[in-house]
């Protein structure tokens, strides 16, 4: 057997540009892709953390992404999500190339996140809509940080861009790596508060497991994705934000599992008696939003979404 072919970062990178990765999601949920149908996530302890095994299976592809998660890699300098995706033929089930699943990941949650963000904003009633600059505010300034601004200026190429972070080192990296890509981003970290009032978009992606992000805080017709966490004894946004919004899941069965951002404020049963709607129902256009209210994205990550980009990548190299 030949050895497989391995996709580096840069070679990940290079297939899925923002605008291609986007439309990839969106294609796939106005397809055949239901997110109800993706299986739970897999989680096992390690020495530092845990192991995350993400199966995925579609028509033409198969595949699994095993990730490692370790907390406390952030205060080391470290990466939080470190891994490999290795991707599979549906029809003889033989592997066919392994990938950087760290790249894939980078990617493939900003994609989803501003899939969802601009499902929200398709949906604003008459008069309450996105302004053409939106002020987009990000709390987590990792790679998630700098990647979701990044996805947002190619969704809203006259956003204004504010970070907010933990740690001083992170911050000024961030500011000055996208300044050098052209994009200007204001340091919102010594009022978290102040910035969050100001914001048409809020994206949390941190680490943190207790709220940064207060529903009083949050602006009428505000739109708010949290992303950065999984669990239900962790979330980034407070019970007040949730009770106040228009909630749009990732998908429901996945957020009753893991999304502890949304079952403090409700119970699962009061949850699965609503039904919210998920991300296939957004970028469908079946979803209500309610003027005056914000509107909250919540997810956590799934595995066909990095199936979806792992055959992006993988068509970019073979055809």
């Amino acid at each position: 057997m030949s050895p497989l072919p391995y996709l580096d970062h840069d070679a990940v990178r290079a297939a899925l540009p923002w605008g291609t990765a986007i439309t990839a999601i969106e294609d796939a949920l106005r397809a055949d892709v239901d997110p109800e149908a993706d299986g739970p996530r897999l989680f096992a302890e390690n020495p530092t953390g845990e192991f995350l095994i993400m199966p995925a299976s579609a028509r033409h592809a198969m595949g699994v992404k095993v990730l490692t998660l370790a907390p406390d890699n952030p205060a080391r300098g470290l990466e939080k999500i470190q891994g490999t995706y290795l991707l599979f033929d549906a029809d003889t089930s033989a592997p066919v190339c392994v990938m950087d699943g760290t790249a894939i990941t980078s990617i493939r949650t900003p994609a989803v996140t501003l899939t969802g963000l601009r499902a929200l904003a398709a949906a604003a009633p008459a008069g309450h809509e996105l302004p053409q600059d939106p002020h987009v505010v990000v709390f987590g300034a990792g790679v998630q940080g700098i990647n979701h601004i990044r996805a947002a200026r190619w969704a809203w190429p006259d956003a204004r861009f504010t970070v907010v972070g933990r740690r001083r080192t992170r911050v000024d990296a961030l500011i000055s790596e996208l300044s050098d890509e052209g994009i200007t981003v204001a340091d919102g970290t010594a009022n978290p508060e102040a910035a969050a009032r100001e914001a048409d978009v809020i994206i949390t992606a941190t680490t943190s497991s207790t709220p940064v992000v207060k529903g009083a805080w949050v602006r009428p017709d505000a739109l708010v994705a949290t992303i950065g966490q999984h669990g239900l004894d962790a979330r980034e946004v407070d019970a007040e934000l949730v009770l106040r919004s228009d909630v749009l899941l990732e998908s429901r069965g996945g957020m009753f599992r893991e999304g502890g951002a949304i079952i403090p404020a409700r119970s699962v049963d009061e949850w699965r008696e609503l039904r919210p709607a998920n991300l296939r129902d957004g970028v469908r256009g079946e979803f209500t939003r309610t003027p005056g209210k914000p509107a909250l994205y919540a997810g956590v990550g799934m595995a066909w979404e990095d199936l979806v980009l792992a055959q992006v990548v993988h068509r970019s190299v073979t055809s």
